[in-house]
């Protein structure tokens, strides 16, 4: 039976990810600054709750040893984790910038460190998966997201880069970059004008994003992409 770590669990994504892999038969280990007072899942004997904020090294060390000594491998990890809020760029601080970094930047390298390693040591590869933002590549005007974008855009660039160092090793690294999904980073923002932010004018549900992870995380010929689930989003102009 293989395991999945999932980092920003407790919620949204996260949380579709947590039940639709245990659904598939995995053992799952998520984790977020205070995942075990969530309610909505079954604690059944193939779940695994480790609080902790992903940006420090100490909560990825502890998070790896629960997956292995719980379960006996790392096979798969999801960097959900990520924080994301919009200023113009003359208004944003280097608090901001340090905030943003630590959390989608600086947590995903010490999660993937950890995962990577295990990998090795299995010598059975295994799959890292991102979640990044259409909105690196191709930015819509009057959505000022300039610092969290130079956060999302490294990890599309990391992506590639360990992609192609762990070829070899069939560890595969992919991302996948949404535009605007249904979670409650939204829970304030019109629909109306969520809608604007799209070709198809659609607001991406959580399950879309979940199965576009599952379907990166078991495609075992696919490495190195990242894969558009944004309603057409990183299309251009519309």
């Amino acid at each position: 039976m293989k395991t999945v770590i999932i980092t920003g669990a407790s919620q949204g994504i996260g949380a579709g990810l947590v039940k639709t892999f245990l659904g598939k038969g995995w053992n799952v280990v998520g984790t977020s600054r205070r995942i075990s007072e969530a309610a909505q899942f079954n604690r059944m004997g193939r779940l695994e709750l480790v609080d902790g904020d992903v940006g420090d090294p100490d909560t990825a060390e502890r998070v790896a040893q629960h997956a292995v000594e719980q379960f006996g491998s790392i096979d798969a990890l999801v960097n959900n984790a990520g924080i994301f809020f919009t200023k113009p760029f003359l208004e944003y601080t280097i608090e901001d910038f340090r905030r943003l970094s630590a959390t989608n930047i600086e947590g995903f390298i010490h999660f993937t460190k950890h995962a990577i390693k295990q990998m090795l040591r299995q010598k059975s590869g295994g799959s890292i998966v991102a979640i990044t933002s259409s909105l690196t590549d191709h930015p819509i005007a009057g959505v000022t997201a300039s610092l969290p974008m130079i956060t999302k855009g490294g990890l599309n660039a990391i992506t590639k880069s360990l992609a192609l160092e762990f070829a070899a090793d069939n560890i595969r690294v992919n991302a996948l970059s949404p535009g605007v999904v249904d979670t409650p980073l939204h829970s304030k923002n019109p629909s109306d004008f969520l809608k604007t932010l799209s070709p198809m004018r659609t607001i991406t549900p959580v399950q879309e994003i979940v199965d576009g992870v599952v379907y990166l995380t078991e495609s075992a010929n696919i490495t190195g992409e990242v894969l558009h689930v944004d309603n057409g989003a990183h299309l251009g102009k519309w």
